[in-house]
């Protein structure tokens, strides 16, 4: 909103629409701010419960949550060569885990909520391309109206879940440092938020996860070297079979699409469909 304001000032603004709010199309985004605040928290509290080198695997089903959906939401199939790229993405799921086991820092509150993290970003990446229309392809727009409908949707979540209690006996509030750190990941995930949005409008869901696939393995590695951890090769290989299915997924999907594109005879529905 602050910077929709500078808007009239001319560049770097320049481009940034009026913002008002409108009943209307907020509750067009409503599905969306549902979804995202269940990925949100799913994230905060997978991340409680696992190490961040571990994040990767323990999220790591997103690929295969978008087949499910797919099939379940549009009857569109899969063809065999991607569901085999998915099962070795849940092999690599299923080592993961069972290595994290044998160095006994396994959560499987954690694993429940990192799988819960990859449904809703599943369903994320496909409700923002179907509301993208509502706000006339603005992304400014989306994150604004995304994000006034997250801040309501949490306060009674904030309520039954006793967080003004513990709100009111945190000894931090008072610590700049503190907000420090807060203010700037709440910059961060205001970028990740618009940049995540303006990929998703000028490519597809799917274009998305290969680019969360790269991150998480830039992620995986920084992450060991940061804390100092020492992994088995076990290990790594259950993150190399995620990172590799989850290329190998993309690879063929993207295979297929280009041949819908490029195949005259194919319907606008099927067109559309491999899209998705």
């Amino acid at each position: 909103l602050g910077l929709s304001l500078g808007a009239a000032c001319g560049p770097p603004c320049a481009g940034l629409p009026t913002l008002r709010l409108d009943p209307k199309v907020s509750r067009s985004v409503l599905p969306l701010s549902a979804v995202f605040i269940g990925m949100v928290t799913s994230n905060n509290l997978c991340l409680k419960h696992v190490g961040v080198a571990f994040y990767n695997v323990g999220r790591s089903l997103t690929t295969v949550f978008n087949v499910l959906l797919s099939y379940l939401l549009l009857k569109q199939t899969t063809s065999l060569y991607a569901l085999l790229a998915c099962g070795v993405i849940i092999g690599g799921f299923w080592l993961g885990v069972d290595q994290e086991g044998a160095e006994g820092t396994l959560s499987w509150t954690g694993i429940f909520f990192g799988i819960l993290a990859s449904l809703c970003v599943s369903l994320n990446a496909i409700y923002t391309k179907k509301v993208l229309p509502v706000v006339d392809g603005s992304i400014w727009r989306l994150t604004f109206y995304n994000n006034i409908n997250a801040c309501v949707l949490f306060f009674p979540l904030m309520v039954l879940l006793g967080e003004f209690h513990t709100l009111y006996h945190f000894d931090k509030l008072g610590n700049p440092s503190f907000w420090g750190m807060m203010t700037l990941g709440g910059v961060f995930g205001f970028a990740i938020g618009y940049v995540t949005g303006l990929q998703i409008k000028f490519t597809s869901p799917l274009t998305h996860n290969v680019s969360g696939t790269a991150k998480a393995c830039a992620q995986t590695v920084l992450a060991v070297i940061y804390f100092e951890e020492t992994k088995s090769f076990l290990w790594w290989t259950s993150n190399l079979m995620v990172l590799g299915g989850s290329f190998a997924y993309t690879w063929v999907k993207g295979l297929e699409m280009r041949k819908v594109q490029e195949d005259p005879n194919v319907k606008s529905s099927e067109r559309n469909e491999t899209g998705v």
